[in-house]
């Protein structure tokens, strides 16, 4: 039995099939984990949703804020925007069953044989792994009740830009959405910055990738995550963090991650979309 994850796969159906084939991925025995954002960019959101669903108990999906703004536009009875490739979703006969089930998807996810911790997008530095996950159930609630077009409606926003234990209400929540799902880059006080995109070296002075800021307290944890393809790299800063979106839609890559040899395997992807459209 292996456990995989991997990264960003954005509706690209047809690699994601060519890399299951290439870890001879057999669902009966093995597992794996999508790090987020199945949906949007790529042209097969659909196909991607349905055959995701179809594992069942063999995959677990975190959400990812291509994901979230799938189920936003939804809940609002919205059509998909001009840079969207999700209309085709919003269209579906069996659109509320996949809805469902994305809602139900959790924010971040522990591996109980290996112990790695995998987020789409990051870790706020004050939160412990133990923080992270409770915060995750208590957003992802929300996200799966029945006030989950309340959130919605107040889903969008940078701000707060700080963890402080007594944020409540939306702003809590969108604090706790905003890390798991868009954080790239903290100041040295924790604040996080969900404006600029491009790879380490390019931000401001001030800035640091969030799994580099001195003090985090998940700093001796193993966690995986996607959501940042310009990244450009894949290995384990500072022996604890992962980043596996390896850019696929942009025509890059798809990657997976052996959990337990850590062995990592891709597959060339053609472009979906021109480089430089928002992550």
């Amino acid at each position: 039995m292996a456990t995989y994850a991997i990264g960003d796969v954005q509706g690209c159906h047809e690699p994601l099939q060519r890399l299951l084939e290439r870890l001879r991925f057999d669902p009966a025995q093995d597992r794996v984990i999508f790090l987020g954002d199945l949906v949007n960019r790529g042209p097969q959101s659909v196909e991607v949703l349905r055959f995701v669903r179809s594992l069942g108990n063999s995959a677990v999906s975190l959400l990812g804020n291509h994901d979230l703004h799938l189920l936003a536009l939804a809940a609002r009875g919205e059509k998909a925007g001009r840079k969207d490739t999700l209309q085709g979703l919003l269209d579906a006969p069996d659109r509320d069953e996949l809805l469902g089930w994305l809602s139900r998807c959790p924010l971040a996810h522990e591996d109980p044989e290996t112990g790695v911790l995998a987020v789409h997008a990051g870790v706020a530095p004050q939160w412990t792994r133990a923080k992270a996950l409770a915060l995750a159930q208590e957003a992802g609630a929300v996200i799966a009740g029945a006030k989950a077009g309340e959130f919605y409606a107040h889903m969008y926003g940078d701000e707060p830009d700080q963890w402080r234990e007594g944020l409540k209400g939306w702003k809590r929540l969108r604090f706790i959405v905003n890390c798991f799902t868009r954080i790239r880059y903290c100041d040295a006080e924790g604040r996080i910055d969900t404006r600029h995109k491009g790879a380490p070296g390019t931000q401001p002075a001030h800035l640091h990738p969030w799994f580099d800021v001195e003090g985090r307290r998940t700093a001796s944890d193993r966690i995986i995550f996607g959501h940042w393809s310009t990244l450009g790299r894949i290995s384990w800063s500072g022996g604890k963090a992962m980043g596996l979106d390896t850019g696929c839609v942009w025509g890059g890559q798809l990657t997976a991650l052996n959990l337990q040899t850590g062995a990592l395997v891709g597959c060339d992807c053609p472009a979906a979309q021109k480089p430089g459209a928002d992550g």
